[in-house]
């Protein structure tokens, strides 16, 4: 099989090293570019050396159209706007697009649908783990089998740098938790309290949002019910994991129609 070109966005950030040094370890993927925003202190640098790994010859550039010519996909964990920008260059060059950006709006949401319908291959998750996929689907039925009667409640902690609340790990359980008990989560997430705010009402979802250090991610779901708790939940360890999902997705894209997938997709939890 033929090998994949590979360009990855935020290639000066820890996300954006990380994916790189996946590429470079997984055989059949060649870095073909590495991408940064325009006012980016770190254009002209090699992305090799940024990503601990040596010289590649290869600098970090801000020409999308230009670093695009001769790729198959992209590797994108990095802002909305950038990520809607890249999706329609994925559309117009019939590109494979991995997304792990997080804090996309609905208007976002539909940009990004739009280049999957015009040609994209996306995948995108607001976390690429193995175990927080999974984790997803035991919320569902956790939340359908439970009833009412268990509140729910997500609490989640990152970085101090991190600037979406909550986390877009934490909006895809609460969805996973809003899906098992056929609700909408919009209508229905509480994620602010503050003040004489009066008893919890049935049915909702909460979340808690911690930000601190250097923790890479920590997400607990608890079921709440009468006389007992239940809590599910995942740390992330190193971020390695997530580049690693991220080249799992785009592995199982390459043999996928142009369309708009998500992780549940690419671990078959979807069947």
């Amino acid at each position: 099989m033929t090998d994949l070109n590979i360009v990855v966005n935020g290639a000066g950030g820890r996300m954006g090293a990380a994916l790189i040094r996946a590429t470079l370890a997984t055989d059949g993927l060649n870095l073909h570019g590495a991408l940064e925003w325009a006012g980016s202190d770190v254009l002209g640098q090699d992305a090799g050396v940024l990503a601990g790994l040596g010289p590649l010859n290869l600098p970090i550039e801000s020409d999308i159209q230009a670093t695009l010519v001769g790729a198959d996909a992209i590797l994108d964990f990095t802002t909305p706007s950038a990520s809607v920008t890249l999706a329609k260059e994925a559309a117009n060059n019939k590109l494979i697009h991995i997304i792990g950006t997080t804090g996309c709006t609905l208007d976002d949401e539909t940009a990004l649908n739009q280049a999957a319908q015009t040609g994209a291959i996306i995948v995108k998750s607001g976390n690429m783990s193995l175990g927080v996929n999974l984790l997803a689907a035991l919320i569902k039925k956790a939340a359908n089998a439970l009833g009412d009667e268990f509140d729910i409640e997500i609490v989640e902690m990152h970085h101090s740098q991190k600037v979406d609340a909550p986390s877009g790990t934490a909006l895809m359980l609460g969805e996973a938790a809003a899906d098992g008990r056929n609700i909408n989560l919009k209508d229905n997430a509480v994620k602010s309290r503050d003040g004489i705010i009066g008893k919890r009402k049935t049915g909702t979802i909460g979340f808690s949002t911690l930000r601190g250090g250097t923790v890479i991610g920590d997400h607990s779901v608890l079921f709440a019910g009468p006389g007992e708790i239940i809590e599910l939940s995942h740390r992330a360890q190193d971020r390695s994991l997530f580049a690693n999902g991220a080249i799992k997705a785009l592995l199982w894209a390459r043999d996928q129609k142009s369309g708009y997938y998500s992780m549940q997709d690419v671990l078959g939890l979807n069947d």
